[in-house]
């Protein structure tokens, strides 16, 4: 599930991952609240900023920075292996894809906009696995 990127620590980052085959599995409340929960021991783990994230059915995508004396490659390992133990099964994609962010309020309104696009919501608070929802805590962007 590693794997090694060329510019990963201190910049604001859009990372998404993909379950195995675009299976629905966080479509289950209780594994989409296992993402979150497995996101938070991460966190605890390989500390980085979390500025906002979404869970969808079959993907995830997360607005962060890694420290500089951190690794985004060992984070997402933690990340994923931690949702694998949780849920009992291999879920994840392999890998996982970073885009490097200029402008992170537009980032963060894609990311929220997720659910609606999809039509699982009409507004990105009425989402649950999101932080647009207002229900989990994140870093505040303004600080960035």
């Amino acid at each position: 599930m590693t794997q090694r990127h060329p510019i990963q620590n201190g910049q604001m980052m859009l990372v998404t991952t993909n379950t195995c085959n675009r299976m629905q599995i966080f479509a289950d409340p209780a594994c989409a609240r296992q993402v979150i929960d497995s996101l938070y021991r991460a966190q605890l783990l390989h500390p980085f900023f979390l500025y906002g994230f979404v869970v969808m059915p079959d993907h995830c995508h997360m607005l962060l920075r890694v420290p500089e004396n951190s690794s985004i490659s060992k984070m997402m390992y933690c990340f994923k292996r931690s949702v694998c133990f949780e849920v009992g099964k291999p879920v994840w994609q392999r890998r996982f894809h970073i885009r490097l962010i200029d402008n992170a309020w537009e980032a963060l309104r894609y990311i929220h906009l997720n659910p609606v696009r999809q039509g699982i919501c009409e507004a990105p608070v009425d989402y649950p696995w999101s932080s647009a929802s207002g229900r989990w805590d994140i870093t505040d962007l303004s600080e960035w």
